[in-house]
């Protein structure tokens, strides 16, 4: 599991990894190293949703862009007034029906928020829109760009580790490898129910 935290937690390739375990003496493919993450990172995601701590009652959405197969497809992310994560969501388009069903999700997990904090998309705006016609829910819609600041520095670290993998080839493989590392995320900012000190040792009791 050392070389699924790493390559979840480090802006490092399967090639990366294959060189420092040589070093190590030990001689793992890089193939190896990719079908352990494949493997055990949906058990790691279910397990830190699992635990995460339901956030507040303002939230900041955005989108930001990821290619697959030299495509680009969309990952939707929520994050509180203080940049602890809500949710995410990796989605074939960036639309309505997406947007809804991003939101949908987020609410499912933490519950319904007060205000929500937008820039000027029209598709995320009719989601909270309809999600407020439909549950009889009176979410505020705030489209400031100075606010929404929090979650555009937040989506970098998740690029880079993106732009790390040198480009996925697969949804599938991109939706578990985005999801591993916004669970790693997640246990950094310290916002999961378990044992430990440190992001390694929260890590290891959530994985067991």
């Amino acid at each position: 599991m050392l070389h699924v935290r790493w390559y979840l937690s480090y802006k490092l390739s399967y090639r990366d990894l294959e060189e420092m375990a040589e070093e190590r003496g030990l001689e793992v493919d890089h193939t190896t190293i990719y079908r352990w993450v494949i493997k055990f990172t949906p058990g790691l995601e279910k397990a830190v949703r699992r635990l995460k701590r339901p956030l507040g009652k303002s939230w900041r959405l955005d989108e930001t862009s990821i290619k697959v197969k030299g495509q680009w497809k969309y990952l939707y992310r929520a994050v509180g007034k203080e940049g602890d994560t809500v949710d995410y969501l990796l989605t074939a388009k960036r639309d309505r029906k997406a947007a809804q069903r991003f939101l949908s999700r987020a609410i499912r997990s933490n519950g319904e928020p007060m205000k929500i904090t937008i820039d000027k998309s029209g598709a995320n705006t009719s989601a909270i829109n309809d999600y407020n016609d439909d549950a009889g829910a009176d979410s505020e819609i705030r489209q400031n760009k100075y606010l929404n600041n929090i979650i555009e520095q937040d989506h970098r670290p998740i690029k880079q580790l993106c732009r790390a993998t040198l480009g996925f080839g697969r949804f599938r493989t991109a939706r578990i490898t985005i999801g591993g590392f916004e669970s790693m995320r997640i246990i950094r900012k310290r916002q999961v129910r378990a044992e430990g000190n440190t992001s390694a040792e929260i890590f290891y009791s959530v994985a067991a």
